[in-house]
């Protein structure tokens, strides 16, 4: 399997308000997958999330099933979203 994980970043807030401008700042900057999460103890975490994963089979029952030219895309394209991550 090729991955590509996205950007994750956790942020501690003291404040939910603080938490909830950070996620409407993330949001329009296009981290549409980011959430706020509360903890049992009041903890208030801000999660800012990338949608550009990528998940691709290569091989079934230890058998390649793509050609090295869809590798090499696949990089291409996975580096691409490491140049939006960042």
């Amino acid at each position: 399997v090729f991955k590509f994980e996205p950007f994750v970043l956790h942020v501690l807030c003291q404040e939910l308000q603080d938490a909830q401008m950070l996620h409407s700042v993330a949001v329009d900057s296009g981290f549409r997958n980011s959430g706020i999460t509360v903890g049992r103890g009041g903890k208030i975490t801000m999660a800012v999330r990338s949608t550009h994963c990528l998940e691709v089979p290569l091989s079934h029952k230890g058998r390649l099933m793509v050609s090295e030219e869809y590798i090499e895309f696949l990089v291409h394209v996975a580096n691409q979203k490491m140049e939006e991550n960042i």
